[in-house]
């Protein structure tokens, strides 16, 4: 009783053989309850003021008394008043016990509904709560994956931008490589053809000279041929 999960359930009555409620099956009964039936219980019934001793003094009574036999006749009156007054009683007695039982049993069936109320009230907002709970997740995820997205598109573009750079470095060295190769070889060629030139100036220079020891040779060997012979000598060239 109090769970969570309200559930029907099946409620038998057990009697005696005077038709009183003695079992209740099915529901356990808290003990207000059965102080209230036991208190119900225990009401003595009313009797009338004879009682059935007469009828078991009937052998003592009859020597000491014989007018005595006209109230024997009227004992079965007053006997057959009997039954009917606590069968009445009875009757009383059940309905009152079917009443509280009744009273009882709605009792439970409210606190049953009561607590089945509160429970799925408490379910609903155990569901609100994890529902927005969820919702926050999926929410701070989103902005941690678009955060995520922007450092890469950021990180991107850096690397791109590096990159242009470093392509634009290595085309101009290469156009200035390129440029200084072009002069160093320009620059080599006119050397060479400069060193080639004066080479050639003189190779002409050295055999201009050849010659001319050779003629200043020529030109001691008529001296000294002249000096000898008395003869003139004339030197042409």
């Amino acid at each position: 009783m109090g769970s969570g999960e309200s559930t029907t359930r099946k409620v038998s009555f057990g009697v005696d053989d005077e038709d009183r409620v003695r079992i209740l099956r099915g529901v356990k009964l808290s003990e207000d309850v059965l102080q209230r039936m036991r208190g119900v219980a225990n009401i003595p019934p009313e009797r009338s003021s004879t009682t059935s001793s007469p009828q078991k003094d009937t052998g003592t009574s009859r020597p000491v008394n014989s007018g005595s036999r006209p109230q024997h006749r009227t004992q079965p009156g007053n006997q057959s008043s009997k039954p009917a007054s606590y069968a009445k009683e009875e009757q009383k007695r059940y309905e009152r016990q079917q009443t509280i039982l009744k009273e009882e049993l709605a009792k439970l069936v409210q606190r049953e509904k009561e607590a089945a109320r509160e429970e799925m009230t408490k379910a609903m907002s155990r569901e609100r709560q994890h529902t927005r709970q969820e919702a926050d997740k999926a929410k701070q995820l989103a902005q941690q994956l678009q955060k995520k997205d922007s450092q890469l598109k950021a990180m991107d573009a850096f690397y791109k931008e590096q990159l242009a750079q470093l392509e634009k470095r290595n085309l101009e060295r290469y156009e200035q490589s390129k440029e200084e190769f072009h002069h160093a070889a320009s620059k080599t060629e006119a050397n060479v053809r400069t060193c080639w030139s004066t080479m050639d100036e003189e190779w002409e220079l050295k055999g201009k000279g050849v010659i001319l020891q050779r003629l200043l040779l020529r030109h001691k060997e008529r001296h000294r041929l002249h000096s000898c012979f008395h003869l003139p000598v004339f030197i042409c060239f």
